[in-house]
């Protein structure tokens, strides 16, 4: 177990490391569990999770306050339909690939995920979202039938869809 301080309070977290890319932090029932790739130094991890400890701080507050997320509206979930259909076709035609599926899903792991198999899910979180947030978890599934990876051209295509992606981006962590 290691411990995190941010302004005279203090958190344990796990670090878990498995064979995985990135690193994830994930926050449930209050508790911070970080995984990290095996090939990650420690110290790397460390680092990242201090940089990331206002937020972790932040959703470990607000899970406490309120330790079952709260559902999602019928009227929210509508909405979130809405921009999916919407804009799945709009950017796909942008980019030249088409989904085989798409579904909203409570998804505990990620704002979205693309399989190997062209099946893009959306987490129903999202619905809690602004459009524009909204849009670019699609565009980010989306660029992914193209690259599934995160390397330059993925970045790149992602950009030249929405020049403004970083900040969007920034919003969502």
């Amino acid at each position: 177990m290691e411990t995190l301080s941010y302004k005279n309070e203090q958190i344990s977290y796990e670090m878990i490391r498995k064979r995985i890319k990135n690193m994830y932090i994930h926050i449930k029932e209050a508790k911070v569990i970080v995984t990290i790739p095996y090939k990650m130094e420690k110290g790397k991890a460390i680092s990242v999770v201090e940089e990331k400890k206002k937020w972790i701080f932040d959703r470990v507050r607000k899970q406490k306050q309120n330790p079952k997320e709260e559902k999602m509206t019928e009227k929210e979930l509508e909405k979130l339909k809405q921009i999916v259909q919407e804009k799945v076709p709009f950017y796909a035609e942008k980019i030249g690939e088409y989904p085989n599926k798409v579904r909203i899903r409570d998804l505990n792991y990620a704002w979205g995920s693309c399989s190997a198999k062209k099946n893009i899910s959306i987490n129903e979180k999202l619905a809690k979202y602004s459009e524009r947030e909204i849009e670019y978890v699609i565009l980010h599934e989306l660029c992914h039938l193209k690259h599934m990876n995160h390397s330059k051209q993925f970045w790149n295509l992602v950009e030249e869809c929405m020049p403004d992606y970083k900040s969007i981006r920034k919003e969502l962590k």
